[in-house]
């Protein structure tokens, strides 16, 4: 009999905290509440805290998928959390609770929800893009979490331009997350409108009146995300990539495909949208924590 059955899941993001009771199995037990995320880090940990004791007499534990890399015992982050309020690197996760606190990053967490539940259930070679405020990464190779040496294998920040164009999060310049992410599509928009008063937000609400320049934004925004498609996909030959973020439900995903294809060497792929959406990495760090805590129970 499994002693941890249900758990509190948070997803911490640089814009939002998701948060939901999920059970050992992926089921959310209700549906999640969404809050902004403080800016400040001590009132985020305060607020993750307030959470906790709401629901501490209900879970066996406690289940976050966080941005930043986090280590290979999935205990605390260890770099790249640029998009997160200063200090929140630090951040005592096992403070929260008396209870196990189990701690992966939030494009893993969703990769690892998709493989056993989701669009990627029955591959044994997936990728991820998870684009939110940032961008991650995430990859299934021979039916497993791609960690690296330390646990932060997979960052969405290598340079895909020479010109020192954006200067990114990480500190960088031109990596990745700065042409593939939310914050990018802002930036292109910017430059297509000419105007600096604009955000990923306006091209969003353009897209739905047929703006043209909010049209013209988004396909460049596009390219760049399948161009980085293209080259991740000719490292790590997955069988299928899985998309999901709000900017993606704009996105023809068959044109998509095929565009990616026409540029890989590899052999062809799939893309496909996330079929847990929003609950994949809520639903994914439930299921990693159950498996790891039940075992050494």
């Amino acid at each position: 009999m499994q002693k941890f059955n249900t758990f509190l899941a948070f997803d911490i993001g640089g814009t939002k905290i998701a948060y939901a009771l999920v059970d050992a199995k992926g089921n959310l037990l209700a549906e999640q509440v969404r809050i902004p995320t403080p800016k400040d880090n001590q009132v985020l940990f305060d607020t993750l805290k307030n959470v906790v004791q709401k629901f501490e007499s209900q879970i066996d534990g406690i289940a976050i998928a966080t941005a930043g890399e986090v280590n290979k015992d999935n205990t605390h982050i260890i770099a790249s959390v640029g998009n997160m309020p200063k200090g929140y690197m630090n951040t005592d996760f096992t403070a929260l609770s008396d209870k196990p606190v189990y701690v992966e990053n939030d494009a893993n967490a969703a990769m690892w929800g998709e493989y056993l539940l989701g669009a990627a259930k029955g591959t044994e070679n997936a990728m991820l893009v998870a684009i939110g405020t940032g961008v991650g990464l995430a990859f299934i190779v021979n039916g497993k979490i791609l960690k690296g040496k330390s646990g932060a294998g997979g960052e969405a920040h290598f340079s895909v331009n020479r010109e020192k164009k954006r200067h990114c999060s990480c500190g960088l310049w031109d990596c990745y997350e700065i042409y593939a992410s939310g914050t990018a599509l802002g930036l292109d928009a910017q430059e297509v409108y000419g105007r600096d008063d604009v955000s990923s937000h306006d091209v969003i609400k353009g897209l739905k009146e047929k703006n043209p320049l909010a049209e013209k934004a988004y396909h460049i925004w596009e390219s760049d995300v399948v161009r980085g498609i293209a080259g991740l996909a000719n490292i790590f030959d997955p069988e299928i990539v899985v998309l999901f973020g709000s900017l993606t439900a704009f996105m023809d995903f068959d044109k998509l495909q095929d565009e990616v294809n026409q540029q890989i060497v590899t052999m062809p792929l799939k893309l496909k949208h996330a079929q847990l959406d929003n609950n994949a990495a809520l639903v994914g760090t439930t299921l990693a924590a159950a498996e790891k805590f039940n075992k050494d129970a």
